[in-house]
Formats: C-alpha cells, sequence, structure tokens
C-alpha cells in the first residue's frame, strides 16, 4: 500500500535519527528508539549519498501513516571553532571544511571543540547550527509540504 497526499498538513511523522553506516546508495542503517533500523533515501535527498551520508550524521526519518520510513534530510556532524562578532558560529565539517552558520533558536552556545549539527539548504541562511539532536524538524516538513516534496520522497506518482 502506498501513503496517500492530500491537501491539508503533511501526515508524515518526522524524527531525528543517528546514521550508523551507509549500506549503500538506497538504504542507511539508524539509531532512534533504543534499536537499529534500516532505512530507505528518500529520492529526494542528493546523490551519490555514499559520500555525502556518513556516520554520525543526524538524519530526518519521515514515517508514512502505512509505516513506510525513508530518510528525507541530514545535518552534518560537525566541530564548535568558536563564535563570530555577529552571532554565528564558525564551524568545521570533513566535507566543507570550515563554514560559519546562523544558530537556530534552540542553539545553545558550545565550547570550541564542541560537537554540533549543521545544515544546509533551510530557508533563511546559507547554514545552520544546532547542539544536540534538537534540530529544526518542522522546517523540514514545511520545506517539503510548502515544495510538494512529499510525493518524491515516498515515490509518490501524482
Amino acid at each position: 500500500m502506498q501513503p496517500q497526499l492530500d491537501s491539508a498538513p503533511a501526515p508524515y511523522r518526522l524524527q531525528a535519527a543517528r546514521v550508523l553506516r551507509v549500506n549503500d546508495e538506497r538504504t542507511c542503517d539508524i539509531w532512534r528508539d533504543g534499536a537499529v533500523d534500516a532505512v530507505q533515501f528518500a529520492a529526494t535527498l542528493p546523490s551519490p549519498r555514499t559520500e555525502r551520508v556518513s556516520p554520525g550524521h543526524l538524519v530526518a526519518v519521515a514515517t508514512a501513516p502505512d509505516g513506510t520510513d525513508v530518510a528525507v534530510w541530514r545535518w552534518y556532524d560537525a566541530v564548535v571553532l568558536g563564535d563570530e562578532a555577529d552571532g554565528s558560529v564558525r564551524l568545521w565539517e570533513p566535507a566543507h571544511g570550515e563554514v560559519v552558520a546562523r544558530p537556530r533558536a534552540s542553539y545553545q552556545k558550545q565550547l570550541p571543540g564542541s560537537r554540533a549539527y549543521a545544515s544546509a539548504g533551510l530557508p533563511g541562511a546559507e547554514w545552520w547550527v544546532v547542539g544536540g539532536t534538537d534540530v529544526e524538524l518542522a522546517e523540514v516538513a514545511a520545506l517539503y509540504t510548502e515544495h510538494n516534496l512529499w510525493p518524491t520522497a515516498f515515490d509518490l506518482h501524482s
């Protein structure tokens, strides 16, 4: 049974999970709710995934009403280098080197050397930073809903 899409707010539940390993271009193993699960990557997650998703990254996993799970977004595992004068945060991320990110409202100042999670592509800034796993799931859901990405993520055909 394929998930159904209507014009109401997306009926997809999002939750954050940690990537343990990338199996191939189609799936990764994640840790969530105290267990290891294998989930497919949504078609909307850019390829090559084996180069763009790594152990330690956080992913947003969308669950459709029928129980289908797909990874629809990922946050980079980054190291805090310090704060900038304008309130932004300088980070180091292996695939991008040094980046300057705007903190999300939930971000609490981290000491240099601390881990944080960075994302690129959400409206409002080139890069965003969050600490811990309190990531911007509502913004990811809004982006998917506003741009009608749910059908593509779950391979639904209009």
